[in-house]
């Protein structure tokens, strides 16, 4: 193969590539958007542990609950 071949196809591959991961990463971003909305998961208690990260901080959910939502969804 010549050169401007292999840059072509290693061109090609970087853009497929590329348009995969942002189609990942927009899915998993309107996942945790709709999760948020539907009442499932509380994202907003996490922003909590950027300002209050000290080891005697509460913790944001309980052992048992999140066993519990576990259980049901099975």
């Amino acid at each position: 193969m010549e050169y401007e071949t292999i840059l072509t196809i290693q061109a090609y591959a970087k853009f497929i590539l590329m348009f995969i991961v942002c189609v990942l990463f927009y899915a998993w971003v309107y996942s945790i958007y709709k999760r948020d909305k539907t009442g499932e998961k509380n994202y907003e208690q996490y922003s909590k542990l950027v300002l209050d990260d000290n080891i005697d901080s509460p913790p944001l959910e309980a052992k048992n609950e999140r066993v519990n939502k576990k259980e049901k969804r099975i």
